[in-house]
């Protein structure tokens, strides 16, 4: 179980990394955006990326 969390978190690294790498402009332009969004919208957003996460694992597994 250990390896396929730290595999989790390598690919995570990786994906996370992709945007910044590519196109650090767009990346900053993105962070600026979500500084001056509420609190309420930042929350929405990681809800949604939790659902979308957890919706992945099902179909996966």
């Amino acid at each position: 179980m250990g390896g396929t969390l730290l595999t989790a978190l390598a690919l995570m690294l990786i994906i996370e990394g992709l945007l910044p790498f590519l196109s650090p402009r767009l990346w900053r332009e993105t962070f600026r955006r979500l500084t001056e969004m509420s609190d309420g919208q930042i929350r929405f957003v990681g809800l949604s990326s939790m659902l979308a996460g957890l919706l992945l694992l099902f179909v996966v597994l």
